[in-house]
């Protein structure tokens, strides 16, 4: 079986791991209020998905 033959440095390890980074989630606009949404869900603005009211947020008004 291989094994390393010595201990990888700080330095070697940090450089590899340099590239993990964090991505922001694309965000899409709402058609029907405009407003800043992620996509694929819900729009937490007016309540609606794919031309459909799901959340009912005017009653709650």
């Amino acid at each position: 079986m291989a094994l390393p033959k010595r201990k990888v440095s700080h330095a070697r390890g940090a450089k590899r791991r340099a590239n993990w980074k964090l991505e922001v989630p694309a965000l899409a606009r709402c058609p029907r209020c405009h407003a800043y949404k992620l996509a694929h869900r819900v729009c937490p603005e007016c309540g609606y998905y794919k031309n459909t009211d799901v959340l009912h947020l005017d009653a709650d008004k």
